[in-house]
């Protein structure tokens, strides 16, 4: 497993804007090869906003950040004070708390 995390402000764009995007956008992404999930983010009192998006392996997400989609979100004007961070994962805990209840 592979995450990667986005965040963003938005500039130029309001709250209710971006929301109505991110509603016509999230289809496209249920169809990136390995992406097992994305969270989108929102602190609008802040004006931070982005995604945790959580990928299948490595690849998954070397994938993803080679394509145009991922170029479109860096290279979109309305989006400011980018931040793009990756994390691999420690498989062992993770597994462990996956199984610890029956909330996952």
């Amino acid at each position: 497993m592979h995450l990667l995390v986005v965040n963003f402000s938005l500039d130029g764009l309001s709250h209710e804007d971006y929301l109505n995007i991110a509603d016509e956008l999230a289809p496209v992404f249920a169809k990136v090869a390995g992406l097992q999930s994305k969270t989108w983010l929102s602190d609008q009192d802040n004006n931070v906003y982005g995604g945790v998006y959580v990928f299948e392996d490595k690849q998954a997400h070397d994938d993803y950040c080679a394509s145009e989609l991922f170029a479109g979100v860096g290279g979109n004007p309305n989006f400011t004070n980018i931040s793009v961070k990756s994390f691999g994962t420690l498989e062992g805990p993770t597994k462990t708390c996956k199984n610890c209840c029956d909330c996952c």
